[in-house]
């Protein structure tokens, strides 16, 4: 295993080297990034790499889906890169023409995802105290009680305060002032006057009485008003005495902003959208939570789960003080992907594939689903149909019962306690989650095909239906995306003779060499120019990257592997530079050879172009492959 350091290392170069990175973050499971250039960032690469769960680019956001060792890469690069100091200029112009509504969304979901750590810990806290108060351990009438709720709801109270800063650093204002801003809204003095309900004016013009504590939308809006008067305040400030003025400019118009117009407009929004969402709710209550079963985990592919945050925050902030817009669907759908996972763990022969289910479906019953969902659900042709389908079902069944949510956190079977509330509630959660689990298990364990690749070769090598060969058929898949080239056409005439073995050769239209097989590595050099493997059924396999390239003495390579590690199909095993091959004037076709394996016993593709998720030659008989070994 690569350490922390080279793994980042290689993040940082992918995304188009520090000096392209604006800023960055990370949430639960990923590393967001905000790009220069985003055609920089390499996420087909990066998805390639052990360590990566996945990568996707998410309007401007470039995210590199880690899992649970985000943290420490995270802090790995801000050890090793000064980002945040150096790059503070403005993202090139994008050819992509995004709605205002996608950027809208995206503008949420960048704001709110450094502040779901805290809500996570609010949310945890309260449920601890919920523990307390249903064993009977402490007294809702007590002093402790009393102490012990003010402290979770703290985090939930002072939200604005979250908010202000990583708006100011999302909008690129002051941040201080902005927690000023903040401050504002949430004065004691403040508090005061609205809870006593006396019309309340600032030189004459009316102030809105409306709460601020727990709200989302105000405190954005003061924000992003705030880095335009910043703008103008720096502007307009003599340099003599713009220290003291520029700050003073800029709070003294967005204080009283905050309190006469964007704070009640902020208000309006979210009792616009807390309106919108019980009038859905109570046209169609089970809506919803089906929706959210069902898409759950087409929404957390692109990162944009976050997005809902903000409207399931509302509910809290209402007097219901409980939220059905995310935490019964994802509760469903985090289980469901659960089920799944332990049924692909059953089925799967394989036992780094099965070992990674296990895995997969523990932390998905715990919450966290990006493990499970990049390393199962999206691997394995129709898992993602299982896991939607049992999602939405029991979705379905939590919309119809009413179930809601009383507090934040990744919703799970260890957070399920967060359901904790009014009369058959928690009793519904229950059921909610022991449906989408049976279901995601049962629905997978009957349309999933763990063993398709293996046992369909003969199908997919153009068109072969003789079922014969299933039994002893072993599949050998491209290593690197290109134009493939028949063996004896190859520019070398120890590979052309066939001497060494059968196979094909391939023009490479990409730098990352993969494994064409499940199997080990038996042989690497130190060049870098070519691999060893060995399948489970005992075939030898070469790759031999470019022509007399041994002369470049490693020049342009990087081996990813070591001898004697376990690969999966599609494993990386050599970053090559292939324009530095060319332009030391080597050939850089690369050698796919199943040694001392005879012509005869394969089954070649037709296909001329091929990626590395394509077949390119099959052991049609093992028997054959044994007798060309004797020979």
């Amino acid at each position: 295993m690569r350490s922390n350091k080279e793994v980042t290392d290689m993040i940082i170069k992918n995304v188009g080297g520090a000096a392209n990175i604006i800023s960055f973050y990370h949430c639960a499971t990923r590393i967001r990034f905000t790009l220069k250039d985003k055609s920089k960032f390499n996420a087909e690469f990066l998805k390639q790499q052990p360590e990566i769960l996945g990568a996707v680019q998410a309007g401007d956001e470039s995210q590199v889906i880690i899992g649970a060792k985000v943290g420490e890469y995270f802090n790995q690069i801000e050890k090793d890169y000064d980002i945040a100091a150096n790059n503070t200029e403005s993202p090139a112009p994008s050819d992509e023409h995004v709605g205002i509504i996608r950027k809208f969304i995206n503008i949420i979901v960048a704001i709110m995802a450094p502040i779901i750590t805290p809500l996570i810990a609010g949310g945890m806290f309260k449920v601890v105290i919920s523990l307390l108060t249903t064993f009977n351990l402490i007294s809702v009438k007590s002093q402790n009680y009393a102490i012990l709720s003010f402290m979770a709801d703290a985090v939930f109270y002072f939200l604005p305060m979250m908010l202000a800063v990583s708006a100011a650093e999302h909008f690129k204002t002051n941040k201080f002032l902005a927690i000023a801003t903040a401050g504002v809204l949430l004065h004691p003095n403040w508090a005061a006057m609205v809870l006593a309900g006396k019309p309340v004016a600032l030189f004459g013009v009316p102030i809105t009485l409306a709460s601020y504590s727990s709200t989302v939308i105000p405190i954005i809006l003061c924000v992003w008003i705030q880095s335009y008067v910043e703008k103008f305040a720096e502007k307009v400030s003599p340099n003599v005495i713009k220290t003291m003025l520029k700050p003073l400019l800029i709070f003294i118009i967005m204080a009283p902003l905050a309190l006469l117009l964007i704070g009640p407009i902020g208000s309006w929004l979210g009792d616009l959208l807390a309106l919108l969402i019980n009038s859905l709710n109570k046209v169609a209550p089970w809506l919803v939570p089906t929706i959210m079963g069902a898409c759950s985990p087409l929404l957390v592919m692109v990162g944009m789960h976050v997005a809902l945050t903000p409207i399931a925050s509302l509910g809290f902030a209402s007097p219901a003080r409980s939220e059905n817009i995310l935490g019964p669907g994802m509760l469903a759908s985090n289980i469901a992907q659960s089920g799944c996972a332990f049924a692909i763990s059953l089925k799967e022969k394989r036992p780094q594939n099965r070992q990674i289910a296990v895995s997969a479906g523990v932390t998905a019953l715990s919450g966290i689903t990006e493990p499970a969902l990049y390393g199962v659900t999206l691997k394995y042709q129709r898992a993602l149909y299982a896991v939607m389908a049992a999602g939405g079902i029991a979705g379905f069944y939590a919309g119809i019962t009413q179930v809601v949510r009383y507090s934040f956190g990744s919703p799970g079977i260890f957070t399920i306690v967060n359901f904790i509330g009014k009369p058959g509630n928690f009793v519904n959660a229950i059921i909610t989650a022991i449906i989408a689990f049976i279901l995601g298990f049962v629905f997978t364990f009957l349309i999933v095909k763990t063993d398709q690749p293996e046992k369909q070769i003969a199908k997919t090598l153009d068109g072969d239906k003789d079922a014969n060969h299933t039994a002893t058929t072993e599949i050998v898949y491209a290593p690197v995306d290109g134009r493939v080239i028949p063996l004896d056409q190859v520019n070398d005439e120890v590979f052309a003779s066939k001497s060494l073995g059968s196979g094909i050769g391939i023009n490479p239209a990409t730098d990352l060499i993969t494994s064409p097989i499940t199997g080990k590595i038996t042989m690497t050099y130190k060049t870098g120019h070519a691999i060893g493997l060995t399948s489970p059924s005992g075939t030898e396999y070469l790759i031999h990257i470019g022509i007399d390239t041994v002369n470049m003495k490693g020049n342009g390579f990087k081996v990813i592997v070591t001898k004697g590690q376990d690969v999966r199909k599609g494993d990386p095993l050599v970053q090559v530079d292939f324009a530095k091959i060319k332009a030391a004037g080597y050939d850089p076709t690369v050698l796919l050879i199943s040694l001392n394996t005879a012509d005869d016993a394969l089954t070649f593709t037709t296909k001329q172009e091929v990626t590395i998720d394509d077949p390119v030659f099959s052991l049609a008989d093992m028997r054959k492959n044994q007798h060309g070994k004797n020979n």
